[in-house]
């Protein structure tokens, strides 16, 4: 068995899958981690992840077996955590679709303002480079690349307090209709900006917003 330790972004996945990935923050590694069996102290610790939230760890596993997800040998919660709400077959808001650029293989950002200031980031995300062109899935999972998002927000150059994930299509689209998803990140200057983009998506801050679907399934 072999240890890791540092610093690692949690994804909790969706409720039908029993297990969290950690995404390495200083290293291009996912982990699949167990989310239960451990004592009562850091079992309290592990219930209270949410998808966002940053945590300094010690995993132990075996690196030679995919198919065996980590153990949580040691953890607390660390700064830098960022509240994640995600909503899927909603219409993308307008600066999304005046961000968008046809033919586009990369993300494309515009910066936010609120009060004059740059508070955040409208960020559209092509669907062709993530697996099966899954947007919200990719989010969920940890398999789209977003620590240097969280870590200085594009344009602003914060790292982001706030981030919602939007997708055009339903997370089970056989199809998809949009070739991008939606990505907006807010600082901790933000007040009304995400307020605003919550009510309109129905994102209570605080609540589980994860689709009820099993990202490997579809």
């Amino acid at each position: 068995m072999e240890r890791r330790s540092g610093r690692f972004r949690v994804y909790r996945v969706v409720e039908a899958v029993p297990h969290y990935n950690f995404q390495a923050v200083d290293e291009p590694r996912l982990y699949t981690v167990y989310q239960s069996g451990y004592d009562d102290d850091r079992q309290a610790v592990v219930d209270d992840l949410t998808t966002g939230s940053l945590v300094s760890a010690t995993l132990v596993g075996d690196t030679d077996d995919d198919t065996e997800p980590w153990r949580i040998d040691e953890i607390e919660r660390a700064e830098g955590s960022v509240t994640v709400a995600v909503a899927a077959d909603v219409d993308p808001p307008a600066v999304a679709v005046d961000a968008w650029e046809p033919g586009t293989s990369q993300p494309v950002c515009r910066t936010l303002v609120e009060d004059g200031e740059p508070v955040g980031a409208c960020c559209v995300q092509p669907r062709e480079p993530l697996p099966d062109g899954g947007f919200v899935p990719s989010v969920l999972t940890g398999l789209l690349p977003l620590e240097s998002e969280f870590a200085s927000v594009p344009g602003v150059d914060e790292p982001a307090a706030e981030a919602l994930f939007l997708d055009p299509d339903p997370v089970d689209a056989a199809n998809a209709q949009s070739p991008y998803g939606v990505a907006l990140f807010f600082t901790a200057d933000a007040d009304d900006l995400p307020a605003r983009f919550r009510d309109r998506y129905d994102l209570p801050r605080g609540e589980d917003t994860r689709p009820n679907f099993d990202p490997y399934g579809v």
